[in-house]
């Protein structure tokens, strides 16, 4: 039987924010307490996500070809005996060596257990219905650094960071995997003459990234071009976000802004985030979610525009960046759904997180860099050139969607019967001589 849809985005919900803010977000509490227990450099502890991200992004299409043949419910519940291991193997590092292999176990975690797997789960249990319910979980993930850090926080002035992380594990084994385990279902409900796999079955697809008698997952020539430009679309966009999350407190400090309030400035994103993702709950389901990502890159190439301008009004500028990337996020899973067969919807997901995580991990380090030698007005001038290109990009995605369609219309079209332009009706053509 196959719980109910809410019973299903409630138990992912709650097992986003605790598995973003466990991994993605630990270290913003817990890299000071690591760098002065260990005497490492702060960089150092900071680089271990980095790592983590890395490897993600290299497991990701697997993730996809995993949820695309077993469904989610083994993926997630995979995911969070892969993060409980790491975290419980985080809290016994003693040398740097041991702490980056603990992250690349992280980062396999983080790829099969985040946003882009739980959208491929949702992908595949719900189809071209999911947008919905893809839009619902983002809101509970828009919680993740909101409840987690102020845990974390707990935790380590409690138990130490080594607690903290053991903590954390222990919710990951008896919170998150008895929820995915009990809420997702074992056969997906769109494939219910899928015969139900044995373990070894499952565990052989989960390393394969496909059944053992799978077939290769493939794109129609047609549809090519359109994932090369939505890929290459949803990468550049999502550099604004990855740079201004590690910078966004420099760049408004460089503006001669006081710590303290740099920091209250920068804490209009969050709630910025969730009011964009709540409009787009309420009204977004009447547009195609072409323009809703349209409205995301205006939304973002205006607010950090403004941060590059030098312009007074920063809290606006950083309320407008805030909307943007929390649409961003929705518009990460329910764009390819809409462009896509949903039969095929986990496999894209996981071919599509690759090169977004690949730089979401890289362009903080390579914007330090630029910082370093040239001053965060550079860096912002570039985020502006790439969120004018991730706009151009949109406007491409849906030229050649709409080329798509106008192919494969003309490939269905009976021979013998013509279309009328603009009339709507269709007139007979006397057929061709043999």
């Amino acid at each position: 039987m196959t719980p109910p849809r809410a019973v299903v985005i409630s138990a992912l919900g709650v097992t986003q924010i605790l598995a973003w803010g466990s991994t993605y977000y630990l270290l913003a509490v817990l890299a000071e307490p690591i760098a002065r227990e260990t005497g490492w450099p702060l960089t150092m502890v900071v680089g271990g996500l980095t790592l983590g991200l890395i490897a993600a992004s290299i497991v990701s299409p697997r993730v996809g070809n995993a949820i695309q043949a077993t469904g989610g419910r083994p993926v997630m519940s995979a995911s969070s005996l892969i993060m409980a291991a790491g975290l419980a193997g985080l809290a016994f590092v003693d040398h740097p060596a041991l702490y980056f292999t603990v992250w690349i176990l992280l980062g396999i975690g983080m790829g099969a257990g985040l946003y882009d797997a739980a959208f491929a789960t949702l992908g595949r249990l719900y189809g071209k219905d999911a947008r919905g319910a893809i839009t619902a979980l983002t809101l509970y993930g828009g919680f993740a650094s909101t409840l987690c850090w102020p845990l974390s926080a707990f935790l380590v002035e409690t138990l130490g960071w080594r607690g903290a992380c053991l903590t954390y594990a222990a919710i990951h084994l008896f919170v998150n995997l008895p929820l995915h385990v009990f809420a997702l279902p074992r056969v997906p409900p769109d494939d219910p003459a899928r015969p139900r796999q044995s373990r070894s079955q499952i565990l052989t697809a989960l390393l394969r990234g496909r059944e053992s008698d799978g077939v290769r997952v493939t794109l129609p020539q047609e549809d090519r071009l359109v994932f090369a430009l939505l890929a290459t679309g949803l990468t550049i966009g999502g550099i604004a976000s990855a740079v201004l999350s590690v910078h966004l407190l420099t760049v408004l400090q460089a503006r001669d802004i006081a710590l303290a309030t740099a920091v209250g400035l920068g804490a209009l994103v969050g709630p910025s985030q969730v009011s964009g993702r709540i409009l787009e709950m309420l009204i977004g389901r009447r547009f195609h979610p072409l323009w809703t990502a349209l409205a995301s890159a205006l939304l973002i190439c205006t607010g950090v525009g403004l941060l590059a301008c030098h312009a007074p009004m920063i809290a606006l500028a950083l309320v407008l960046y805030g909307a943007g990337i929390g649409i961003r996020s929705i518009v990460r899973g329910t764009l390819p759904l809409a462009l896509f067969d949903p039969g095929i919807y986990a496999t894209m997901m996981g071919r599509l997180a690759a090169p977004i995580l690949l730089l979401g991990a890289l362009s903080p380090l390579a914007a330090a860099w630029i910082i370093d030698a040239f001053g965060p007005d550079l860096l912002l001038f570039i985020l502006v050139a790439l969120c004018l290109t991730d706009i151009i990009l949109i406007g491409l995605v849906a030229l050649a969607a709409q080329r798509r369609a106008r192919l494969q219309a003309q490939a269905a079209e009976p021979e013998g019967v013509a279309a009328v332009v603009g009339s709507g009706q269709k007139t007979p053509v006397p057929p061709r001589p043999q």
